[in-house]
């Protein structure tokens, strides 16, 4: 029977000519560089997202955040994921409510990121236009697509909880007028010129 082994040293991919790589060795007993490691995490590039909800009964509070961690998970059920700080004061809110909805932003949007990014107690839907869903769910306007989700799973991992939703509506914009917002290295970008896209994907 095989068993899992750390991979020798000289295992390490070499960096190309003329490149200088940073390597991180993650050993299970020691705590991680946090900063080098979020850096190295930062060199993959991601959509950017805003997640709102509202608590629980009685107070039902509308709560945002912005995530880049929202991923499609399967089309048969329709499930997607975000991950949440478990730190976050939204967190008994995203977990008693049992709802959310995901909008994916667009090149325009990068002040509405920043605005639910930002931590601290004020009221974040405050002199922005939002509406509500026939669910009570807050709405933002000209997201490039957005996802109303029931709460399907909830999963601790690490010092994150996965939150993983069942998509009951969902509407995206066809004209593709705006490019979408990106994250990367720690900054906003915007897609670079478009490359021919893979018959199917694989995954």
């Amino acid at each position: 029977m095989s068993t899992a082994q750390d991979p020798p040293a000289s295992a390490a991919v070499p960096p190309a000519c003329g490149r200088t790589d940073r390597l991180l060795e993650l050993d299970d007993g020691a705590p991680p560089d946090r900063l080098a490691l979020r850096r190295a995490f930062g060199r993959f590039a991601t959509g950017v997202t805003v997640v709102t909800g509202r608590g629980a009964e009685p107070a039902r509070r509308p709560v945002g955040v912005t995530a880049n961690s929202f991923s499609s998970v399967s089309l048969d059920p329709p499930l997607v994921l975000w991950s949440l700080d478990l730190r976050s004061s939204t967190r008994a809110a995203f977990l008693e409510g049992g709802w959310f909805a995901v909008h994916v932003l667009g090149a325009r949007q990068a002040g509405l990121s920043a605005r639910f990014a930002a931590a601290g107690g004020a009221d974040k839907f405050d002199s922005i236009p939002w509406q509500e869903s026939l669910g009570g769910l807050p709405l933002l306007p000209e997201a490039l697509a957005l996802f109303e989700c029931r709460l399907h799973q909830a999963v601790e991992a690490g010092d994150h909880v996965v939150l993983i939703g069942r998509v009951l509506r969902a509407r995206y914009r066809e004209d593709g007028a705006e490019e979408p917002l990106l994250f990367v290295g720690g900054g906003y970008r915007l897609p670079g010129a478009a490359i021919r896209s893979p018959e199917r994907a694989a995954a």
